[in-house]
């Protein structure tokens, strides 16, 4: 097995102090919002042999696997991170893998730069995603009931939104939801940023169930994507719990430490909460306008003690292990890659110690086994 060293991002949202807490270091008064471990291209991990897409572009089939090669190609096929949000992260939705090919091919026929701030589509690929709660985690998930949305709308008393809430009410779910964020998206800026500030002013004296509407309206003034967020879900999510995140399903963290897996992909359409590139038309053309709650998932125990997070997508597979002390040894060996990420405690991965917040990298049939006292993320691909 590698052991990595992995690069952390330094995003604006990111918390200041949730990684370095796990890793037991001190805080550099800088945000840490990402811990890539992966091949990305953008931060792929380091091993004693070179970058893990290095060890991966040497010898790929011994790497990932004769079945994962033939699936997904000479590639990892998914990103693990940690993600440790101080401040909430853009609204967004991703395109699924029809979509993207499309997208990704059509920008390209335009010759628009692949590093082009107004570029929707960075790859051909899908972005499925799971996140994993360590801590508290709040995010936004999916659409609310219309007329829970309108209720909400309604009770700020600002007149501006009156008619949003007034067409929440008329139409049917679908077609209320597309008209209503479409009309957000493309208001006049400047009425717009008077609406959210009235807004924010009323979720902060209201509280309760519009309190996090205040907390992101204090870091996005006068964006329209507060108000569009008040369209979605709020989620808590305890420790352990978890969401998928499928394609055309809007979405934001909001704060919180977790563990996150994804399918290798770059394609991000935003709605708001951001100062990057906003496009509409296409956002409404992938953004799935179906209301309903949200489903947390918590893992489901299988006899050898792993604890596994089922999702519909192939190319990431999740999933734990909470060793207790004394406990057996594992034997995780795997015809695909694997990645194992300790969170808690100290955790033996063949000849490696693990403490939080690190990794290791097992090619494909490589003889993986744990043990100790902790608990161990295991990043793989289905079978």
């Amino acid at each position: 097995m590698d052991r990595l060293e992995n690069t952390i991002r330094p995003y604006a949202w990111g918390s200041t102090t949730a990684i370095p807490r796990l890793l037991g270091t001190e805080p550099t008064g800088e945000p840490q919002a990402e811990m890539w471990m992966g091949a990305h291209p953008g931060a792929p991990s380091r091993t004693a042999r070179g970058s893990l897409a290095e060890v991966i572009d040497a010898a790929p089939e011994k790497e990932l696997g004769a079945a994962s090669v033939a699936r997904f190609g000479p590639r990892l096929p998914f990103l693990l991170k940690l993600l440790a949000a101080g401040a909430p992260l853009s609204l967004q939705v991703h395109p699924d893998l029809e979509q993207a090919r499309a997208g990704f091919e059509d920008e390209e026929r335009r010759g628009i730069p692949v590093d082009a701030p107004h570029r929707n589509y960075k790859d051909a690929n899908h972005k499925p995603e799971l996140i994993c709660a360590l801590t508290e985690f709040d995010g936004l998930c999916g659409f609310r009931d219309p007329l829970r949305a309108a209720s909400l709308l309604d009770a700020l008393g600002v007149d501006s939104l009156k008619p949003y809430a007034a067409l929440l009410h008329a139409r049917p779910a679908d077609a209320a939801l597309r008209e209503v964020l479409t009309a957000i998206l493309t208001a006049d800026p400047e009425e717009m940023a008077r609406t959210v500030a009235e807004a924010a002013t009323a979720c902060e004296r209201l509280g309760g169930e519009l309190a996090p509407y205040a907390v992101i309206a204090h870091h996005y003034p006068g964006d329209p994507g507060v108000i569009a967020a008040m369209l979605l879900n709020h989620v808590r999510l305890q420790p352990g719990e978890a969401l998928y995140l499928g394609a055309g399903v809007p979405h934001a963290y909001l704060s919180g430490l977790g563990v996150e897996i994804m399918a290798n992909s770059d394609n991000v359409l935003r709605c708001g909460l951001t100062p990057k590139h906003v496009d509409v038309p296409e956002l409404l053309r992938i953004v799935r306008f179906e209301a309903g709650d949200p489903s947390v998932l918590r893992p489901e125990a299988t006899p050898d003690g792993e604890e596994v997070y089922d999702t519909p997508t192939d190319e990431f597979r999740l999933s734990r292990y909470v060793l207790p002390a004394g406990g057996a040894t594992h034997d995780l060996t795997r015809p695909a890659p694997q990645i194992l990420l300790c969170t808690a405690g100290t955790v033996r991965a063949g000849e490696h110690e693990l403490t939080p917040g690190q990794s290791v990298f097992a090619a494909a049939g490589e003889k993986t086994e744990v043990s100790g006292t902790g608990t161990l993320f295991r990043a793989t691909v289905v079978a």
